[in-house]
Parts: C-alpha cells; structure tokens; sequence
C-alpha cells in the first residue's frame, strides 16, 4: 500500500494538516496542556486552549512554538504525533510522507529540529519548504512564470515578506511580530492605561472585534473584563478602536518598515510587475481591519487579501503534495 502524503501549517498559534486527496483535515491550536510534575499530557489543540487562563496550579499550559519556530522540542514532537495518531495518517506498516513549512529565515539547526520533530512524530521522509513560498501557492499567484509576485505573510507568530519569480523567492525577510504580538500590545496597553489585567483569549477578542488600523473606516467600542491590579477585584471597562489602533501601531508600523526594505532590494523588473498585479495578504494578519488600505497608501501599489488567508499556506502544501515525487527526487 502507498504511504499517505500530509502537508503540515506547522504555526504558532494554529496546527494545520492537509491530506493528499482529501484537503484540510485538521486545524486546531498549537497548545498543550500537561502536569508539571510528572509532564503527563493532559489536553491538546483546542481542549488546552480552553483551558487558557482557567487552569488550577497542577495543569501548566504548554505553547511549544514560538516565533514560528520550535520552542520546545520535545512538546512540539509530542503535539506531532498526538495529531498524527488522531488522524490515523501512521499505522503498523506505513508512515507518512510529511512536507512541513517555515520561516524564510530560521536557521539551518531550527530548519532541522522541525524536519527532525516530524521524523520522530512518524513520518517516513520530511520536506521542508518556506512559508511564504507555500502561502503565495496557496493564495494562487503563479509564482513559477518569469514575473515577480509578492506576499506578505502574517501569521500567528511571524510576518513573512517575498518577492517570487520562476518559482523562487528572489528576495524576502521575516520578522518576528505577528498576530501574537498584535494580542501582546493589546494587554499591555490596557495594563498601562487601565490598571486592568486581560487574559490573552480576551486581548483576541478585542483584536478581531475593534481593531483596526485606518481610523477613518472604525470606530466601535466595546465592553471588556478584566482584573483590577490596584483592588485585585474583577473590573469592567470600555475600550474604543482608536485606543487598540495606538496599542498595536508599533508593531505595525514595522511590518510596513520591513515590506518597503523588501521592495527596495526588489529588481527593478520585478518591481515593475509588482505594481501591475499588486500584493497578496495571506495569513490570519491579513484580516486585521484596515490593513490592506494601510499598506497599499504607504506602498503606493495595490494590496489585495486572499480568498481564504487563515489557510492559504496549509492549502499551499495540498498543491505542492501533487508534485512531491518530483521533488522527492531531487
């Protein structure tokens, strides 16, 4: 029998499984919960991430990808192989053949504890491709005609800039501000300003409620919960989208910072057919309010969101899963 070939989003905030033949068969979050003491694991994916500022003092929450890549090896490969056995993609006699993503620029030792991770999860031969390479796949640029294309990746932990031609990236950088980060900002600007404490599920609800970054086209409000840090008690305050816009301009901005360094090192051919078939924003960033007018006044050139950006990388994998002999072979 042939051996299953699977594509791994392996994000900081999302696990995403594509099967060949079958498309997207798991999208859960990259979240464990384990006891400290003995490192039993006690819940993963989405039953940890509910337990997310809930659990009691003999549960620890486990995030064990940070910044796009492997924070804790031994999580990450437990996480790997909960989902691979959930899946049922390995049995006695066959494993899987795993294609997993990352980062453009992780080091060669973080490229190598990914692949190494899946191994050990139970894949058969692992292949590595970068992030923003599957993303623009997935977001359907045609990336391998002699023409430059260029996506911006923002995901949970990263934000991926490439220039592609001929199926290549020709030039790209990756910082590590992201979605997390936007969440981050959120907690400690209402820290600072309020005296109030939010969790992190809390400072997600805000970002995708009343976060914006073009003022002009939101203002909403709304109500939050939180713990007072003067009283100690719990305290409910309201928020504006004009005070989140402040909170994660920072971070922002240096997404905008990095995406014109990346056009400036751009050849001028390239650059030229930039400006004729735009950007592509992929990634969970990509829906942040306002962000796709923002980049395209400061960029001076069209920016458009992808169909489905929570998972053009994941569906990036199912495409490139079709070619994988020939890559195998190389």
């Amino acid at each position: 029998m042939f051996s299953k070939d699977v594509g791994i989003d392996l994000g900081t905030t999302n696990i995403l499984i594509h099967l060949k033949g079958k498309g997207i068969i798991l999208n859960e979050p990259s979240v464990m919960a384990i006891d400290p003491k003995t490192k039993k694991i006690l819940a993963v994916g989405e039953d940890a991430r509910k337990m997310i500022g809930r659990a009691h003092g003999r549960i620890e929450i486990v995030k064990p990808l940070k910044d796009g890549v492997i924070d804790d090896f031994d999580m990450t490969e437990a996480m790997l192989k909960y989902f691979i056995q959930k899946m049922k993609l390995k049995t006695f006699f066959k494993k899987p053949r795993i294609l997993i993503c990352c980062p453009s620029n992780i080091t060669p030792v973080e490229q190598n504890a990914i692949k190494e991770a899946a191994m050990h999860a139970g894949g058969r031969n692992v292949y590595i491709e970068e992030e923003p390479k599957v993303a623009a796949i997935g977001a359907g640029l045609e990336i391998f005609q002699p023409s430059g294309s260029m996506v911006i990746d923002i995901g949970g932990g990263t934000s991926d800039i490439a220039v592609l031609s001929m199926g290549e990236i020709v030039t790209s950088e990756s910082i590590r501000i992201a979605g997390n980060q936007f969440d981050q900002d959120i907690i400690q600007f209402i820290k600072r300003q309020y005296k109030l404490l939010i969790g992190e599920n809390t400072a997600e609800q805000i970002k995708c409620q009343i976060a914006t970054v073009h003022l002009a086209e939101k203002n909403d409000k709304m109500d939050i919960r939180g713990r007072d840090l003067i009283s100690g008690l719990p305290k409910s305050i309201e928020i504006s989208s004009e005070e989140i816009f402040e909170a994660i301009k920072e971070s922002v901005d240096a997404i905008v910072r990095t995406t014109k360094s990346v056009l400036e090192r751009t050849p001028p051919e390239l650059s030229a057919d930039i400006i004729d078939r735009g950007i592509m924003l992929a990634g969970g960033g990509a829906l942040l309010h306002g962000l796709s007018h923002l980049l395209a006044e400061e960029l001076l050139v069209p920016v458009y969101i992808a169909e489905n950006p929570l998972n053009c990388v994941v569906e990036g994998t199912g495409e490139i899963l079709k070619n994988l002999d020939k890559i195998s072979k190389k």
